[in-house]
C-alpha cells in the first residue's frame, strides 16, 4: 500500500536532510536569527515569511532548552499568536510574542528557544505516490533582556577573559563571561609565533559557542603542544543582537604562578 511518509527535523535556521533523500528546502523562513526581548516591553513581533510555492502549516512554541520539546510538555513565561495558522505561498505571517510577567533574574539575560515547525500540505501527487514529505523545524534563541543591566550588550564580548590551560594532552582556551549577557560565539583562535591554532571541531553545533551570562568554557587546541614562549593572543567571532559577526582580539590572562 503506497502511503506519505512525514518526518521531522530539528534545525537552527535551516533544514537537515538524511542521507540520500531528495533535494527539499523549508519554505517558512524567520526573519532574523535571534529575538531579542526587552523585558520592559510587552509584545514583540517575530516575521515570518512562505518563500515556498504551497501553502503551509504552521505550529509555533517556545522551550527553555530541550529540543524535543512539544506544545504540551514546555512551559515558558511567554504566550504565542497565533500558535497554529496557515500561510499561504509568497505571503508574510506576525508571529507575536508577549511576555506573561513572570518573576525572572534582573541581574542577567534568560534564554528561550522559539520552534517553528513546518508542514507541507498533503496533494493529490502524495497520496497517490510513494513519496516523502519533509516538516521543517527551525530553533532560534530568544534573549529575555531586563533593562537596567549595566552597559550595553555591544560591550560584552570585550569583557570576556581568556586563559591557557592544559587540558588532556594539549592546551585549551578558557573563557569566563563575567557579564550579564548570553554572548555567542562563531570561532575561537590562539595567535601565537605566526600560527594560527583553531578550537576543537564543536560537537554540538547549536549552543557550544554560546556563553551564558556567568559561564566557563573550554574550547581546546588540538594541534597546540606546548606553551608559547612569546606573547599571544586571541582572537573571536562574535555574534550580534543583528546577527552581524563581529571580529575581536584580546590578550591572555597571565600563566598562574606555582
Amino acid at each position: 500500500m503506497k502511503r506519505m511518509v512525514c518526518l521531522a527535523f530539528v534545525a537552527c535556521g535551516f533544514g537537515l536532510l538524511p542521507p540520500l533523500a531528495p533535494p527539499a528546502h523549508a519554505g517558512v523562513i524567520i526573519y532574523g536569527t535571534r529575538v531579542i526581548f526587552p523585558a520592559e516591553q510587552r509584545e514583540v513581533v517575530v516575521r515570518l515569511e512562505n518563500k515556498g510555492g504551497r501553502p503551509a502549516l504552521v505550529q509555533s512554541w517556545l522551550d527553555t532548552g530541550n529540543p524535543h520539546s512539544t506544545p504540551s510538555t514546555t512551559q515558558t513565561p511567554f504566550t504565542l499568536s497565533p500558535p497554529i495558522f496557515r500561510i499561504e505561498p509568497h505571503q508574510q505571517q506576525a508571529l507575536r510574542l508577549r511576555y506573561s510577567g513572570e518573576p525572572a533574574p534582573a541581574d542577567r539575560e534568560s534564554l528561550y528557544w522559539l520552534n517553528v515547525l513546518e508542514v507541507p500540505p498533503r496533494t493529490a501527487n502524495t497520496e497517490q505516490n510513494n513519496q516523502i514529505e519533509l516538516a521543517f523545524r527551525t530553533r532560534v534563541r530568544v534573549f529575555l533582556r531586563p533593562d537596567a543591566l549595566p552597559y550595553p550588550v555591544s560591550s560584552a564580548p570585550s569583557k570576556l577573559q581568556w586563559a591557557l590551560v592544559a587540558h588532556e594532552q594539549g592546551y585549551a582556551l578558557q573563557a569566563t563571561n563575567p557579564t550579564p549577557y548570553h554572548i555567542s560565539l562563531t570561532s575561537v583562535d590562539l595567535l601565537s609565533g605566526g600560527k594560527r591554532f583553531s578550537k576543537a571541531a564543536n560537537k554540538d553545533a547549536n549552543d557550544g559557542l554560546l556563553m551564558p551570562a556567568g559561564d566557563i568554557k573550554l574550547f581546546a587546541l588540538p594541534l597546540l603542544r606546548s606553551r608559547p614562549n612569546d606573547v599571544a593572543e586571541v582572537e573571536f567571532t562574535s555574534v550580534s543582537d543583528f546577527g552581524a559577526r563581529v571580529r575581536h582580539s584580546a590578550p591572555l590572562a597571565p600563566p598562574a604562578a606555582r
